[in-house]
């Protein structure tokens, strides 16, 4: 748990988007509470049938919603096991954001974790068929395990997902040595970012390597 945060500590400020369902702000990683949104890498299907990235398209609608009214506020629910902030967030006009990314076909509620809060949002995106419930799509939690239980290449070529999204990990090795991890690359999801050792997130390689990182190998 970050020692600078306490459990009553509310986060307000401008929001960087990590995914559809993480923001940054100041440094602290906030990820929504009761809601999941498909993956960075994750492929849906429209209503013609055709492929397309319903991760980077929830991360894209969530940065233009959460430009119409800023800052963004977020009180405690708990930590996650990555070290995470969970919280409730609202922008400064007191709309609910896990609301509306859930209403707005952008994210699911996550019964697990949100006792079924968001269902009647979830339903009224369903019945309307927007965002992921225009087509075909995997609940995020399922790709991930499925993710998983995947054998894992040699080799992965990384796609970058979303221009100007800070989605790359800058990781230091138990020698010291500053190696950053792309989306796509084999140990990308393995990472977990410790900002107390120093290690951050970066907006793109040009970035990672001015600040001293070098790309993963594989």
């Amino acid at each position: 748990m970050p020692s600078a945060l306490s459990t009553s500590d509310n986060i307000s400020g401008r929001a960087t988007i990590i995914d559809g369902d993480t923001i940054d702000i100041s440094g602290t990683r906030v990820r929504f509470n009761g809601i999941d949104a498909p993956e960075s890498a994750q492929l849906c299907q429209n209503a013609k049938g055709k492929n397309y990235r319903c991760g980077q398209s929830a991360a894209k609608a969530l940065d233009a919603w959460l430009a119409k009214s800023r800052p963004v506020t977020c009180t405690f629910a708990e930590w996650d096991r990555y070290g995470r902030f969970v919280g409730d967030c609202y922008r400064s006009d007191g709309a609910a954001v896990a609301a509306w990314l859930v209403s707005a076909g952008h994210a699911m509620d996550w019964p697990l974790h949100s006792g079924g809060a968001y269902a009647s949002y979830q339903d009224e995106a369903r019945l309307a068929k927007r965002g992921i419930w225009q087509g075909e799509f995997q609940p995020a939690w399922e790709w991930r395990a499925a993710q998983l239980a995947a054998p894992k290449p040699e080799t992965t070529s990384p796609v970058r997902l979303l221009s100007g999204s800070c989605d790359i990990k800058g990781n230091i090795s138990n020698k010291g040595v500053r190696i950053y991890h792309l989306p796509g690359q084999r140990f990308y999801d393995e990472t977990v970012i410790s900002p107390p050792k120093g290690e951050r997130m970066f907006c793109s390689e040009d970035e990672a390597r001015a600040a001293g990182w070098r790309r993963s190998k594989r």
